[in-house]
């Protein structure tokens, strides 16, 4: 759901017959408060309304042209036009930074829920490094959460997930509470059995109870306020959701599996405490504005991968395999930044960021075979600490013509140790290894647009950017030494031309961008299954260029149509040196290293988009009927590392989600059945090839996303 710049909702939110026309969305892409349609990027917002609608609350669940996300191991990992950060190297950085609240999450589990409660999501394509600045070379993600209210008010919602077998209840409390101050508790509790059928033991898998508890305060002072939050999250899983499938087939994903549990590690799951507390200030000094933002993280996470042991045709192998990755994270950052006026011919923002992290991973591995059972573990610390200043200008030389120029200097310097050995087997399968490592480096990101309106609300612009991302350590790999430890920072550059439009007195909002992306030493890990290891570098060069728009149409009132798409070509340009693909004739263990200049990156689909109808029936008795029909879907992609044509392949998919809502006119409860995946798509997230002799039987293990689900909803507000 868009909010209006004075808090009214758009009217296809309900209530009774409203005026037609987009509202006006209000944004921080730019650290300062604008119009979404005034903010020359590539950018996609979706509020509260449009994350509950069909219960997004991770990721994966988000459907938004020229991103997505692909899962191999414990970690989620954001691609945006192409480029992210690979989820097997756990100490990796990523090239698609995650905010909150103007807080940078240097890893995924910082937070539980990272879209519980909030006011909007704010998805940037391309390099962020100016302004964001942190590790934002291939795009940033923004959550804005809901802030404590002057006037008292709340909500609860429950859910119940037929095809999960659970529930969700949430809700919130917020108002003031005397001289100046306010508050805001939130709560999140989520209990649901799972879609996966572990044969083993007869039991749903990955079961998912976790709860999430957020207190934010706040003081409005008139020419000072401050908002400080505090959140606690708890999640725990049981089960994996990995299926074997064969070599010689395309994907044919289930949803069994068969898995026992380790007598070492445990069950597979995971489970996560996080601890995340946040203060943001703005000290009014006449027209000029001072913010401070300071965040303090923490997270103790244990994280355990199985694999199906099912084999293709009905058999059950001998073998099992067990990852365990006890992990610990803390993490402590500041900014501050001066805001001047705008109205003028000349208006900026300038500011310096500091922050500094501990991470530990602790790796243990059971490889239990007919020929013996091996037990490998590998220890990693790491300490960073890095600092920037940074500045944007923006030089009004009509009121139809701007020049906006941005630069940040950031400094990053880490240094971490690496410890591997195997504990037992019947024969020596990886060395005992140790590597220690430094690093020290400077970046400047700079960028630059011109931004011009045409028409009245018709406004073009054209932008280069560069974004960068530090370099780092191989964390988890068994036979890590000093010569292969460290790998470089990255570098991406971007130009992009392009429009937003909104026409026909509102009824209309069309946007669209063109642009190219290359990244320099691109930072890479890799399966090789010859190898049975993961190969963590950099790649030399890779660009992609594509186009992304969007169009949301108000034909009438309480009616509205949303589609947006996008294309993206993305290759490697140069990559020296690199492990064969499956798909090259004669890959083989004893394959020489070649070149895959030309080849497509993994996890690219060259389409994707999605269309939605939301329509409101004012129906007798002062109530309304609310119905939304949404299509989101992407082509085929490649999701194994080694690019095989027949296991490594995630056809094409089309998804159909639907909810119908009951209300008074008032909105003050509602009754809604939520459907997602209708149609009831199997499709993978990530897949790759489990060789001989990790596993007895070489077979191909596929994650599968989650199948259809019906769920029943009741809100009430007051």
């Amino acid at each position: 759901m868009a909010q209006t710049s004075d808090g009214s909702a758009q009217a296809a939110a309900g209530g009774q017959t409203q005026s037609v026309g987009a509202p006006d969305i209000v944004v921080t892409a730019q650290k300062r408060a604008e119009r979404l349609q005034d903010v020359p990027i590539s950018m996609e917002v979706l509020t509260t309304k449009n994350l509950a609608a069909f219960h997004a609350d991770n990721f994966k669940a988000l459907a938004v042209p020229n991103m997505n996300v692909g899962e191999i191991g414990g970690n989620q990992v954001i691609y945006m036009r192409g480029f992210g950060s690979p989820s097997q190297n756990y100490a990796f950085d990523q090239s698609v930074s995650l905010y909150v609240d103007g807080v940078y999450a240097g890893k995924s589990r910082q937070f539980t829920f990272p879209f519980f409660d909030q006011e909007r999501v704010e998805v940037l394509r391309g390099p962020q490094g100016a302004l964001f600045g942190k590790n934002t070379a291939a795009g940033a993600i923004s959550v804005i959460s809901a802030q404590p209210t002057s006037t008292f008010e709340g909500s609860a919602t429950g859910i119940y997930n037929f095809g999960l077998h659970g529930y969700e209840l949430s809700g919130y409390l917020s108002g003031p509470l005397g001289g100046g101050f306010s508050a805001r508790l939130a709560g999140k509790i989520v209990d649901n059995d799972g879609y996966m059928k572990n044969l083993a033991f007869d039991r749903r898998e990955p079961s998912n109870k976790s709860q999430l508890v957020r207190l934010s305060l706040k003081y409005d002072g008139g020419n000072f306020d401050y908002v400080a939050k505090v959140e606690y999250g708890h999640a725990k899983s049981l089960g994996n959701v990995t299926v074997s499938g064969p070599l010689t087939t395309d994907q044919q994903p289930v949803l069994t599996r068969y898995n026992i549990d380790d007598s070492v590690y445990g069950p597979a799951g995971f489970e996560t405490r996080s601890w995340n507390i946040a203060g943001t200030g703005n000290l009014h000094l006449g027209d000029f504005t001072l913010t401070s933002v300071t965040g303090y993280s923490y997270f103790k996470a244990a994280h355990v991968n199985n694999f199906d042991q099912t084999i293709p045709g009905g058999g059950i192998t001998s073998a099992s395999v067990f990852n365990s990755y006890p992990e610990k994270f803390h993490q402590f950052s500041q900014e501050i930044r001066l805001q001047s006026p705008v109205g003028g011919m000349f208006d900026y923002i300038i500011g310096a960021y500091y922050d500094n992290s501990r991470y530990e991973v602790w790796q243990g591995s059971e490889y239990n075979m007919s020929i013996g059972n091996f037990l490998l573990h590998s220890d990693f610390h790491q300490r960073a600490e890095s600092y920037s200043f940074f500045g944007q200008g923006s030089v009004h030389f009509s009121d139809e013509f701007r020049l906006i120029g941005s630069l940040r200097y950031s400094h990053t310097s880490k240094s971490a140790s690496f410890y591997g050995t195997q504990d037992s087997g019947p024969f020596p399968f990886k060395p005992t290894t140790t590597a220690d490592g430094s690093l020290s480096e400077g970046k400047v990101d700079p960028s630059v647009t011109l931004q011009y309106d045409v028409a009245r609300r018709v406004m073009v612009y054209a932008t280069y950017g560069q974004g960068s991302k530090s370099g780092g350590f191989v964390s988890n790999t068994y036979g890590t030494t000093n010569a292969n430890f460290m790998f470089n920072p990255e570098r991406s550059q971007n130009f992009e031309l392009g429009v937003k439009s909104t026409l026909f007195d509102g009824r209309l909002v069309a946007n669209a961008a063109i642009y190219k992306i290359k990244f320099d030493d691109l930072q890479v890990s890799t399966y090789n299954s010859n190898l049975q290891t993961y190969l963590v570098g950099n790649a030399a060069k890779a660009s992609g260029k594509g186009i992304e728009g969007s169009l949301t149409w108000y034909p009438a009132p309480n009616f509205d149509i949303t589609a947006s798409g996008a294309y993206q070509d993305v290759k490697y340009d140069d990559y020296p040196g690199a492990q064969c693909l499956a798909r090259q004739p004669g890959c083989g263990p004893t394959s020489a290293p070649v070149n895959l200049a030309g080849y497509p990156l993994p996890n690219i689909s060259k389409f994707s988009g999605n269309v939605q109808v939301h329509y409101v029936i004012d129906l007798p008795g002062d109530f309304k009927l609310g119905t939304t029909v949404g299509v989101d879907g992407r082509s085929k992609f490649f999701n194994s590392d080694d690019q095989s044509l027949t296991y490594g392949v995630q056809k094409g998919y089309a998804k159909l989600n639907a909810r119908i809502e009951l209300s008074p006119a008032d909105s003050r409860w509602h009754l809604a059945l939520v459907g997602t995946n209708l149609t009831n798509k199997l499709t993978t997230s990530g897949a790759f090839k489990l060789p001989v002799p990790v596993t007895d039987v070489a077979r191909a293990l596929y994650w599968v996303d989650p199948p259809r689900n019906i769920s029943l909803e009741a809100s009430v507000k007051f």
